[in-house]
């Protein structure tokens, strides 16, 4: 019988890497069966993604990663991680598998928590001197129901090289807030992503940092920041999706661009905007009583090149002339 040429088998490791970092490491693992060519390439593997959720019991899981840490080349260095597991972050084998990756030169890490309570998520776990990108999600755990619950960040962490963070669904002490306290030691972050954030005991939520160049805020009507202050000498751009009546107080001496959409106008308070080229503001189904609001925000907006509004703004302002 003719046999067709086994063309995958012959790419080089790194492609076979690449293509296999988008499963499961048990998947991985799998792969090994196929022919002695695959036997042991999951072991040289650059990107690893560990799911609890493979596992019917948290004893196996930890048994599972023991068994793949141990028997990795140990000359393989770590470039992404993806962790999703459900419990309390200071579990043993969550460590583990952090302080490997760290020990690695990871540069991309994305952790997926899925609560079964309250918990505090100690910043302490993330010390590096290599990690470049960082991905921290807190979801409620399905399998509890939809309840909403608090998982905090604490302390501080040292990512000296992080310059891409993206923080989901957590909350964050008044004592710490965002760029006084936990990044003051991310030196070189250049871009924050913050997605449904809380802050405890206030509602308003402080953004200061020297090097920043992107920010994305994003919240819904469970979360209920009111303020926001934005302290950001290098600000390029400012991205704002909110559901709430936000008011933000910007300190951004070069933002550029300004991208704004939510249910109620934004209220705007800054320094001036002398930098601003390009403004896209939408307010979704404004009422006319909103019409102070909108003239207000665009009064700040005056220096913009480009300005762009949604047509319910425009037919808003237009009624007002008419009154």
């Amino acid at each position: 019988m003719d046999v067709e040429e086994d063309r995958l088998s012959s790419l080089p490791n790194y492609i076979v890497h690449k293509i296999l970092s988008f499963l499961d490491i048990t998947d991985v693992i799998g792969t090994s069966i196929l022919s002695s060519r695959w036997r042991s390439i999951w072991t040289s593997m650059p990107y690893l993604k560990f799911t609890s959720q493979d596992f019917p019991k948290y004893l196996k899981f930890s048994k599972f990663v023991t068994h793949v840490l141990s028997r990795r080349n140990s000359l393989t260095q770590v470039y992404s991680l993806k962790l999703t597991f459900r419990g309390k972050a200071t579990q043993a084998v969550v460590r583990r598998i952090l302080n490997y990756a760290f020990s690695r030169n990871i540069q991309q890490l994305d952790v997926v928590c899925l609560l079964e309570n309250d918990i505090e998520f100690p910043l302490s776990l993330f010390t590096s001197q290599s990690l470049k990108h960082l991905s921290l999600t807190m979801q409620s755990d399905r399998s509890c129901g939809y309840r909403f619950y608090n998982s905090y960040l604490s302390l501080t962490w040292e990512l000296p090289s992080l310059t891409t963070l993206d923080l989901h669904s957590v909350t964050l002490r008044d004592d710490i807030n965002v760029g006084i306290g936990f990044l003051s030691k991310c030196a070189n972050l250049k871009n924050l992503t913050l997605r449904h954030i809380k802050t405890t005991g206030s509602n308003g939520l402080s953004i200061c940092h020297p090097q920043l160049s992107n920010i994305t805020l994003e919240d819904t009507h469970y979360y209920k920041v009111k303020v926001v202050t934005v302290v950001a000498p290098q600000l390029q751009n400012l991205t704002i999706r909110s559901n709430n009546a936000l008011h933000v107080v910007l300190s951004t001496p070069h933002l550029t661009s300004l991208f704004y959409k939510g249910s109620r106008p934004l209220r705007l308070s800054t320094d001036g905007l002398h930098s601003l080229e390009k403004a896209n503001i939408c307010v979704s189904s404004p009422e006319d009583a909103n019409a102070h609001q909108i003239v207000c925000l665009l009064q700040q907006l005056h220096n913009v090149h480009s300005l762009t509004l949604n047509l319910e703004i425009a037919e808003v302002l237009y009624n007002c002339i008419l009154q």
